[in-house]
């Protein structure tokens, strides 16, 4: 398997800035010698110009579909719900192996075009260890986003009233999201005379929940903040100490059947929990272990009501956007790349074993679909 041709596209789904790759990065795979094919963008928080001064060929918005067929198409989030068999090898996070919605079709497109997937969150080394991923600044954001949710959450509860998370918008740099979210805590603080809120983090060691810990050290909330580990979950769920905690920040990527973390009868008892940061986000996959909202969540309306606050508890609002490092469209672009550089020079130099293990697993999940 040999890849002469990268086509990078242009992404579809709502406010989704960032993009697999950077000029530089695009730079070192011209160096080496590839052919590479960018889409132009109006979203993508690297303007189109600096990849053109690369060298590369620039192409129209979504023009993939024409692209040749030894093509291979580079995206980050998932394709257009449609009918149309995909002819071509595909690069992104289809969100399919464990069965999720949809992905059966999405296999049918594939069988009936002929074309293959490598799915990014399934390039893996020897060991079984990813090898790319976005998981540090999902994290970072998941968690910023939880303390700034708490944080309005009891300014208006103060007042007597529930009102849902505002909308979120992109930020230039981790400094300026840092700098937001303590702004607001130290308002609503100031307002309602209450105490940090203590936090716990769920998945102590892995990237989600490093980067997670690392928005609490440079908000200086760290020292209210517990992180659990295995070895904390092992009698399994469900967890009433998570009750404990004012925010619950889920990073556990769970590939098995496992009892719940919280159920809805669970959080009828008293509580201090009011937000919930599912940055694993998983609800319609097989192994979700947080069974108590429906749907994943978005930047324009960040969270689920899931109490209002009418009875004795606080309100209880969680969080489920699915890309959450595109608040960080920039640096996280920039760290994914740095990442992902390698694997594909390494492809166009010889069989890549990272690519041939997704593709092995794809066809496993393609003939099942089938």
């Amino acid at each position: 398997m040999k890849l002469t041709h990268l086509w990078l596209r242009d992404e579809t789904k709502p406010d989704e800035k960032r993009t697999a790759l950077t000029p530089a990065a695009i730079k070192a795979l011209l160096d080496a010698g590839m052919k590479v094919t960018v889409e132009e963008s109006q979203n993508r928080a690297i303007p189109t110009n600096e990849y053109q001064t690369t060298g590369c060929e620039i192409t129209p918005s979504q023009n993939w579909k024409n692209a040749p067929k030894d093509a291979h198409i580079l995206g980050l989030k998932e394709l257009l719900d449609e009918d149309e068999p995909l002819t071509h090898k595909h690069i992104y996070f289809a969100h399919a192996f464990k069965k999720q919605d949809g992905w059966q079709k999405l296999m049918k497109r594939f069988n009936s075009g002929g074309g293959s997937l490598y799915d990014l969150e399934y390039l893996t080394d020897e060991k079984g260890k990813r090898v790319v991923a976005f998981g540090h600044w999902a994290g970072f954001v998941g968690c910023a986003l939880a303390i700034h949710s708490w944080a309005h959450q009891i300014t208006h509860f103060n007042d007597g009233k529930h009102v849902p998370i505002p909308p979120v918008k992109p930020f230039e740099n981790e400094k300026k999201l840092v700098e937001f979210v303590k702004q607001e805590l130290d308002i609503a603080l100031a307002k309602t005379q209450k105490s940090p809120p203590k936090t716990l983090i769920m998945g102590k060691g892995g990237r989600c929940a490093t980067g997670a810990f690392d928005f609490l050290q440079k908000s200086q909330l760290d020292s209210l903040c517990a992180q659990w580990g295995k070895e904390d979950t092992a009698k399994g769920g469900p967890f009433e100490e998570i009750l404990e905690f004012d925010v619950f920040v889920n990073c556990v990527l769970i590939t098995n059947k496992t009892p719940p973390f919280l159920t809805f009868e669970t959080l009828q008892k008293p509580r201090n929990l009011s937000i919930i940061s599912d940055v694993s986000c998983d609800p319609t996959g097989p192994y979700n272990p947080l069974p108590i909202y429906p749907s994943i969540t978005h930047f324009a309306n960040p969270a689920h009501i899931i109490d209002a606050g009418e009875n004795n508890n606080p309100p209880l609002d969680l969080i489920a956007i699915d890309h959450l490092p595109s608040a960080l469209p920039r640096e996280s672009t920039e760290d994914f790349s740095i990442q992902l550089l390698p694997h594909l020079l390494e492809l166009q130099q010889k069989e890549s074993a990272v690519f041939q293990r997704a593709f092995e697993l794809f066809e496993k999940t393609k003939n099942e679909a089938c």
